[in-house]
């Protein structure tokens, strides 16, 4: 039974309320106009009068379920409509073949690196909801798997390390003293024998010194080289997050006004904030957290929907938007949990759902490849 915050009590809402809710939120959705018992009346069959809607949705005003702008508009949904919608009312829909298609095409890529799958799925959220998206990729366990070090002067030197992901990470290092090329290809040696095929975990301060006392070196140079070994290992094994398509929220009616809209692209353009956002259950693939239900005061007013996708290893990454509570949440579900079953597959197996046509998603729209 859904609880009224209003009256404090739980409260049964009946068939017809409840039809007349999902009418409201299912116009306001589609026109971010408020809707009045006349376009109610014509878009569903409720078999009673426009007097009869006009006193259903004054009642379902006064639990809360929706809101009046003003006195003689019509109404729209509040968080606890939005929230009640989602919960009982919201039909549960599924990506068309064209969509399914599009997705799969896109996912099925080869890419040599993850953050650039990320950055696509995210891409292809966007384009298909119409919102900002998110995409989070989950910690992802390394090693390394090989030490270079290319000697530039007697003062300069790049450390190239490897790491068992394929991610290539480098440093450029200028010295304030002069070391000889023998030196660092010791070093090297050193570092590819007592390094390789360990974690950040693994690289401790004894196996530091072991290594220093081995070279013989009295210059610093191990520490330099096992500094930057832990920041790239530390750097890959940190979740990335990745948003795209910010200025869609521009063409929501509900993000008009630019101080509203900045800051929520502000919130969106910091990778620590995204990084905070909340996972979905345990038992749910699916959260959608809408207006006052968000913690962080910039997107009080907005909503997030988020899909989560198995990313191998016992970890789980998330990818979802953010935009107005007027959202069509059920499309918006459908479409997102789609692309995070391919991300699963395709992290796991290596392929996304098969099955479907060849299918290309080209700038903002869905196209038929050639």
């Amino acid at each position: 039974m859904p609880y009224c915050q209003k009256r404090g009590c739980a409260v049964e809402i009946s068939q017809r309320k409840k039809k007349i809710l999902a009418a409201v939120v299912d116009a306001y959705i589609r026109t971010a106009e408020p809707v009045g018992s006349k376009a109610i009346a014509e878009s569903t069959d409720l078999g009673c009068s426009s007097a009869t809607i006009r006193n259903e949705l004054a009642e379902l005003t006064s639990l809360g379920y929706l809101e009046q702008p003003h006195t003689s508009a019509g109404r729209i949904p509040s968080p606890q409509g939005y929230r009640f919608y989602v919960n009982e009312l919201m039909e549960r829909q599924k990506v068309s073949l064209e969509e399914a298609e599009a997705i799969n095409q896109r996912l099925n890529e080869k890419m040599e690196q993850l953050d650039k799958l990320m950055s696509d799925a995210g891409r292809l959220a966007g384009q298909l909801t119409g919102y900002p998206a998110v995409a989070l990729a989950a910690p992802r366990a390394a090693t390394v798997s090989r030490f270079d070090i290319l000697y530039i002067d007697a003062n300069t030197f790049i450390i190239v390390v490897l790491l068992s992901n394929n991610t290539v990470k480098n440093k450029l290092v200028h010295l304030p003293f002069s070391v000889e090329q023998g030196q660092m290809q010791k070093l090297a040696a050193l570092f590819n024998a007592g390094f390789t095929g360990l974690t950040e975990e693994n690289i401790t301060p004894v196996l530091i010194s072991a290594t220093e006392r081995a070279a013989r070196d009295t210059m610093g140079l191990t520490s330099i080289l096992a500094a930057f070994t832990i920041e790239a290992l530390s750097e890959c094994c940190a979740g990335e997050a990745f948003v795209t398509g910010e200025s869609r929220l521009l063409r929501q009616p509900e993000f008009r006004d630019p101080e509203k809209a900045h800051r929520v692209m502000s919130y969106l353009s910091d990778s620590r904030h995204l990084m905070g956002l909340p996972g979905t259950e345990e038992d749910d693939r699916i959260r959608v957290i809408i207006g006052p239900e968000n913690l962080a005061e910039e997107l009080r007013d907005s909503s997030v929907v988020m899909a989560s996708y198995d990313a191998g290893e016992g970890q789980r990454g998330l990818i979802g938007v953010v935009g107005p509570t007027r959202m069509d949440y059920s499309s918006v579900a459908a479409k997102l949990k789609y692309i995070a079953d391919g991300l699963s597959r395709l992290l796991g197996s290596g392929e996304a759902p098969a099955g479907f046509g060849k299918m290309i998603v080209k700038g903002d729209s869905l196209n038929h490849e050639q």
